[in-house]
C-alpha cells in the first residue's frame, strides 16, 4: 500500500505545516482508471484516495483548487508519471472512522504561524516575494490561525482577508515607507502574541503520565483541550467520540488474540474496543487477588462506553466520560508494564 509519509516530507519543506496536520495519519490508495494520461506513455490516469477522520475530510474537501494542486503537486514530487505506470490527476477525500483527528497545535506552534504570516505581510510590502507567489499559503494560513484562535475565544486581529487587501493599505499613501509598514504590522501583532506567549500551552500537560501509545496518549489530551473548551451538546458528545477512538487505539495496541479470549467466544472486529479490553482485563487480572482491580476496570470500561453514547451530553457526561477512559488506559497501561520503574 502507497504511504503519505514521503508527501508529508515535501510540503513541511514547502512550509504548508496546516496541510502536513490535516493529512497526518490519512491512509491513500491509488484508483487506476482505463484513461490514458498526457506526461507519459500509455501512463493511467489516477485518483488518489486519502481516508481521513471525519474532521480531517471535512477540512480537506473544503480546500480552495490551488492547496489541492499544490497536494497533488506534492505527491508528483514522489510518484511522478511514468511509462506504462500511474499518473497521478485529481484527488478524493473518504472517510476512515479509525483514523485519528489531527493534534491540535500547541500555542508554541501557533505563535510560529502567526509569526510567519506578521513576517509575511512585512515581506511583501518591503520588496520580498510577488503577492502572486504567495498568496495561497497567506490564505491557508489565515484560516488556521483564525480556527486555532477562535478555539481560544481569541479574535484574529489581521483584518486583511487577502494580501491584496493588505497591499491596498499600504499603497493608499498611508504607509509610505518600509519602516512604517514594518512597525504597523509589528503593532497590529504584538498584543496578540504578547497573550498568547503568557498562555498556557495546549496538549502540553496530558491527563496523566504519557503511556508511550502514541494514539492513546494523543487522544486523551485532545479530549482535555476539547473539555476545556465545550459549550454545546454537540461539543460535549465530540469528547465522547474522541473518547471512543481512543479505546479502540488502546484496544488495538495491546489485545493479542492468540492470549486474550473474549468472554462470549466471539471474536472481536479491529474497532470492538470493548470486547479486545474486557479480554485483556480477564486475563492479566485473573485470580480472586485482582478481584477488585478487575471489577475497578470493567466499571471504567462500562461507564466510559456508557458516557459516550449519550445525545443530551452536558459537560459532567463529557468530564465522567474522558475521566473514565483515562482510568481505562492507566489500568492497562499498569498491567502492560508501561508504567514499572526503570532498572
Amino acid at each position: 500500500m502507497p504511504s503519505i509519509d514521503e508527501v508529508l516530507e515535501i510540503l513541511k519543506y514547502w512550509n504548508r505545516e496546516d496541510l502536513v496536520r490535516i493529512l497526518d495519519n490519512s491512509m491513500i490508495e491509488f484508483v487506476i482508471s482505463d484513461s490514458y494520461g498526457k506526461l507519459a506513455k500509455f501512463s493511467r490516469l489516477t485518483t488518489v484516495e486519502i481516508f481521513s477522520s471525519i474532521q480531517n475530510c471535512e477540512r480537506l474537501r473544503t480546500l480552495p483548487s490551488n492547496d489541492r494542486q499544490l497536494i497533488i503537486k506534492a505527491f508528483l514530487e514522489i510518484y511522478p508519471p511514468r511509462e506504462n505506470d500511474i499518473e497521478i490527476c485529481d484527488l478524493k477525500f473518504l472517510v476512515n472512522l479509525e483514523t485519528p483527528a489531527a493534534t491540535e497545535p500547541t500555542m508554541k506552534q501557533l505563535i510560529i504561524e502567526i509569526e510567519a504570516q506578521r513576517n509575511l505581510m512585512i515581506a511583501v510590502s518591503t520588496g520580498g516575494p510577488r503577492i502572486q507567489e504567495v498568496h495561497p499559503q497567506y490564505e491557508s494560513r489565515r484560516r488556521q490561525i483564525q480556527s486555532n484562535l477562535s478555539q481560544l475565544h481569541i479574535e484574529d486581529p489581521n483584518p486583511y482577508k487577502t494580501l491584496w487587501e493588505w497591499y491596498g493599505k499600504w499603497s493608499s499613501g498611508d504607509l509610505p515607507t518600509y519602516q512604517s509598514r514594518r512597525l504597523y504590522i509589528t503593532e497590529l501583532y504584538s498584543p496578540l502574541l504578547d497573550k498568547l506567549s503568557k498562555g498556557i500551552l495546549i496538549n502540553e500537560t496530558p491527563l496523566r503520565e504519557s503511556t508511550g501509545w502514541v494514539r492513546v496518549d494523543r487522544g486523551l489530551d485532545k479530549a482535555r483541550t476539547q473539555l476545556e473548551r465545550s459549550k454545546t451538546e454537540e461539543d460535549f458528545q465530540s469528547i465522547g467520540l474522541l473518547c471512543r477512538e481512543t479505546l479502540i487505539s488502546l484496544a488495538q495496541a495491546v489485545y493479542d488474540s492468540k492470549k486474550h479470549c473474549t468472554t462470549d467466544g466471539v471474536i472481536p472486529s479491529n474497532t470492538d474496543a470493548k470486547r479486545m479490553l474486557e479480554a485483556i482485563i480477564e486475563k492479566e487480572l485473573s485470580g480472586g487477588s485482582n478481584e477488585a482491580t478487575r471489577r475497578h476496570a470493567k466499571a471504567s470500561l462500562q461507564l466510559a462506553n456508557d458516557v459516550q453514547h449519550r445525545r443530551t451530553a452536558q459537560f459532567r457526561d463529557a468530564a465522567l466520560c474522558a475521566e473514565a477512559t483515562s482510568s481505562v488506559v492507566n489500568v492497562i497501561a499498569i498491567i502492560s508494564g508501561r508504567r514499572d520503574p526503570e532498572t
